[in-house]
């Protein structure tokens, strides 16, 4: 389901498109700063509190790969107010160690609007789905 301002949910869109760039590209600066300080991150059942302390597992994740393709989907955003709530399918392809691997996943997000802009408080990973390489 969708429901709220459409320019809010247009700015949420735009906060994931600038999350899936930020990963492809490997970049924690511009992938941190779209975190709040005290964000919480569940990372495939590891679930870390805090702006930095989630860059570095994230830093920790993205060194083990050569190369990473990252691409979402929105499938459900309620916005109400300052807060909203979604969920977010990923498909990922993945190369470590010079084996591709292909993976499917889901993401459920909180999102807060801290000085007009929209930011990640809440994500929870899973894989859904993989296939070759190592798995996750």
């Amino acid at each position: 389901m969708f429901s709220g301002p459409i320019e809010d949910r247009l700015a949420i869109r735009e906060l994931h498109d600038a999350y899936c760039d930020a990963v492809l590209r490997k970049d924690p600066e511009d992938w941190g700063a779209l975190w709040t300080d005290d964000a919480v991150w569940s990372l495939m059942g590891t679930e870390v509190v805090g702006r930095e302390n989630i860059v570095n597992l994230w830093n920790g994740a993205m060194d083990q790969f050569d190369a990473v393709s990252f691409l979402g989907i929105p499938a459900s955003l309620e916005v109400t107010g300052d807060t909203a709530s979604g969920r977010y399918q990923t498909h990922e392809i993945l190369v470590e160690k010079g084996e591709p691997r292909v993976a499917g996943g889901r993401y459920d997000d909180e999102f807060v609007k801290v000085d007009g802009q929209w930011l990640y408080s809440k994500r929870i990973f899973v894989v859904v789905a993989q296939f070759g390489g190592n798995k996750l």
